[in-house]
């Protein structure tokens, strides 16, 4: 039975790889005739980036995919086991986009798939997101500020809600994104980060 149960989570968690390993921001930019999102910016393949190229269509369908994609995974991996499974599915999908195979394991920096993983585990977390990243989004115009301040917050609101577990990987999926943006940490310190819509 145990070994049943570790399986399940074992496979949750490859499926949620493969699933974030899905480069939206590239495949997107294709198939729209879009700038490629590697070249511009900093290279991310994120729709902040996307969002640089100035095509706000294919920027929105690559927050979409992003998304989609870790509440895809978690609901999955409700499907095979409960709560244990959609957690490894959850963390998969963010290693994934991360690090995906395809792409040589330089991805993005996983905002648009944290909300996606949330939003499939506790709905209510995605919400708290949500709204933190656009009050800060309108305030500051910084969408990396906002996604370290709605990351950071988002574990706190679900550990108060009684969710300990999805509070606890998102935690760490927010260590994770706060690492990732360590450069956008350094020009924001600095006052160079490129504001939300801005060219480059």
């Amino acid at each position: 039975m145990a070994a049943a149960y570790g399986f399940h989570v074992i496979l949750a968690f490859v499926v949620g790889y493969l699933l974030g390993s899905i480069p939206f921001g590239i495949i997107v930019t294709r198939l729209g005739g879009g700038v490629d999102p590697r070249s511009i910016g900093s290279g991310n393949i994120g729709a902040t980036n996307v969002l640089r190229s100035g095509n706000k269509k294919l920027a929105a369908l690559t927050l979409l995919g992003d998304a989609l994609k870790g509440t895809l995974a978690a609901v999955l991996g409700f499907a095979l086991g409960g709560e244990a499974t959609a957690l490894a599915a959850g963390l998969g999908a963010f290693l994934g986009h991360l690090f995906p195979v395809w792409l040589g394991f330089k991805g993005g920096k996983g905002v648009a798939t944290y909300l996606g993983v949330v939003l499939g585990l506790a709905p209510v977390g995605a919400l708290a997101f949500a709204l933190v990243w656009l009050a800060s989004a309108k305030l500051s115009k910084y969408s990396s500020l906002s996604a370290l301040l709605a990351s950071t917050l988002t574990p706190v609101v679900l550990m108060v809600l009684g969710h300990g577990r999805i509070a606890a990987l998102m935690a760490v999926l927010a260590a994770l994104l706060w690492i990732m943006h360590r450069d956008n940490i350094s020009r924001l310190l600095a006052g160079t980060e490129g504001k939300i819509g801005q060219k480059g």
